[in-house]
């Protein structure tokens, strides 16, 4: 059952997961048989090879990272057409919706599995009257969903690994083994590339990204029935490149990010930021997604002499270890010249010592903890009292509270994409017919309400969102490393104040170059106080 399969997959990623600590305080069973599971109940087999012919041309991958395995032998070919084809009528009183998620089971974040999974699964808890199946993991699944009175099964949990030949085996498995009306994921940037591009063939089917932050899937991709409500890479990190010049004094930066399209994605929000300002941006390193020694890369970086900061883009695993090999070659951290995009935390002091107090840190789809609403603690609150623990990437693969799983970006996201489906689902009376146009058309304009904060989207299906900015700071209290909110960054749309377009080249090793431009938000920020915006 699903339950085994996964289990023996995290086995192999707990090692690799316990280092994932270093952000939790900043925030399948047999063959061809499965799409005769009963409703609600999780495919246990990961998706099939794809066929000779592939369905779609995968994104591109780093030259130093092969896919890994699939994690058990895969079925037959699957057909050249999905199993199940949506009405071409209402649903009617009694209809169903086949739902599939894209997890993430197995490679750098492969200890996140659990909290994305939760977070779609608490969409349907809230809105559609689920039960889980298991109060100790989100991965069991969850029966008994009504939405906009249909029916809600879940046919299948995809197993990524961050690697685009992956994802389309196990998006093939969903969609036309499983039947899939409607997929919610994937996480990683090279997936939501790929899972774009195949969307372009399965028109009949709606795609709702998970937390995938890659520019190019939405950009240049732009698959009609691809939708994405939360922001990509560049997107998190606007207002920061504006603070570390103008209030930290940095005028110049080497950046250090994982060699992929969302480490891309991600230096290119701070390059374009930094150098909108007045900075430049002197090295550029990229060690591939995955490495464990990179006291190469670093070798590669200037001196701590030799420029005013480093912004490290470093995720998954390598945060620690890349930092570490920093120390060994170029001397202690002083916090003041280093910056992060989402995978720099507290926790790194754990490792590294309090020295790394005083750090910037980019923004992710949830806000830091020490902002708080009616709407978050409901939230978080909702979390707890649907599972009893949880074991939480976003808490290194701990047993914790599950709060800690859904308070954190990777849950989050996937807990909206989720709630956008149901709210689109209500508003539109459960109305699936014409390859769901209702459905698409409502999602393409209504403004999701979520808990930390509204989300609307542009023309190509993106989200249009409020970000942030934070600082590591010594807790009076404590001594202890805490983050600090210190900005809110409204309106960050996904051309990054018109930086990049369909026709710009997407984020790449040499794109974007460092230019100044005039950004709606630089100088603008909202300021925060004690987790409180100063508006």
């Amino acid at each position: 059952m699903i339950k085994s399969q996964t289990r023996r997959r995290l086995r192999k990623v707990v090692a690799a997961a316990t280092t994932l600590t270093l952000i939790a305080a900043a925030c399948g069973g047999d063959d061809d048989d499965t799409a005769d599971e009963p409703a609600g109940e999780p495919a246990d087999e990961p998706a099939p090879e794809p066929s000779d012919e592939p369905a779609d041309e995968p994104a591109d991958e780093p030259a130093d990272e092969p896919a890994d395995e699939p994690a058990d032998e895969p079925a037959d070919e699957p057909a050249d057409e999905p199993a199940d084809e949506p009405a071409d009528e209402p649903a009617a009183e009694g209809g169903s919706l086949k739902l599939g998620i894209l997890g993430e089971c197995e490679g750098a974040f492969g200890g996140f599995h659990e909290d994305v999974v939760a977070g779609v699964s608490l969409a349907m808890v809230e809105d559609g009257g689920a039960t889980v199946n298991s109060t100790t993991s989100a991965l069991d699944g969850f029966t008994g969903a009504n939405v906009a009175g249909l029916d809600i099964e879940l046919v299948g949990i995809g197993c990524g690994d961050d690697t685009a030949d992956r994802i389309i085996q196990e998006v093939r498995a969903l969609v036309e083994q499983q039947g899939a009306e409607v997929v919610i994921g994937p996480l990683s940037g090279d997936e939501s590339i790929a899972v774009a591009n195949y969307a372009k063939d399965h028109p009949e089917v709606t795609f709702i990204d998970g937390i995938a932050g890659a520019q190019e899937t939405t950009m240049q991709v732009q698959a009609p029935n691809y939708f994405r409500f939360h922001g990509d890479g560049a997107q998190w990190n606007a207002g920061l490149g504006d603070i570390l010049y103008n209030e930290a004094g940095w005028e110049t930066a080497a950046i250090i990010a994982d060699d992929y399209s969302f480490g891309w994605t991600s230096a290119a929000g701070f390059i374009a930021d930094f150098c909108a300002v007045g900075g430049d941006v002197v090295s550029r390193v990229f060690p591939p997604l995955g490495t464990t020694d990179y006291s190469s890369f670093v070798q590669q970086l200037p001196d701590p002499d030799e420029v005013d900061g480093y912004f490290w883009v470093v995720g998954g695993t390598g945060t620690n270890a890349a930092l570490e090999a920093f120390v060994n070659a170029k001397g202690d951290l002083t916090g003041d010249q280093h910056a992060g995009n989402l995978f720099f935390s507290p926790a790194l002091a754990s490792a590294l010592g309090p020295d790394i107090a005083g750090a910037y840190v980019g923004g992710f789809a949830s806000l830091p903890a020490d902002i708080q609403t009616p709407e978050i603690e409901a939230y978080l609150a909702s979390a707890d009292a649907t599972w009893e623990t949880l074991a939480a990437g976003a808490a290194g693969g701990e047993v914790g509270p599950p709060s800690v799983a859904l308070g954190f970006g990777f849950g989050y996201g996937y807990y909206a994409a989720g709630k956008a489906l149901n709210q689109a689902l209500e508003a539109v009376g459960g109305d699936l017919s014409d390859n769901h146009a209702a459905l698409r058309e409502e999602m393409s304009t209504m403004t999701l309400d979520v808990p930390y904060g509204e989300v609307t989207l542009d023309e190509n299906r993106h989200g249009i969102i409020t970000t942030y900015v934070q600082q590591l700071v010594l807790d009076d209290e404590s001594g202890e490393v805490v983050a600090e909110t210190i900005a809110l960054v409204p309106g960050v749309d996904q051309s990054f104040g018109g930086t990049f377009s369909p026709d710009t080249p997407p984020p790449d090793r040499d794109n974007p170059s460092c230019e100044t431009r005039d950004l709606p938000w630089s100088g603008n920020a909202i300021p925060v106080v004690d987790g409180v915006p100063q508006e």
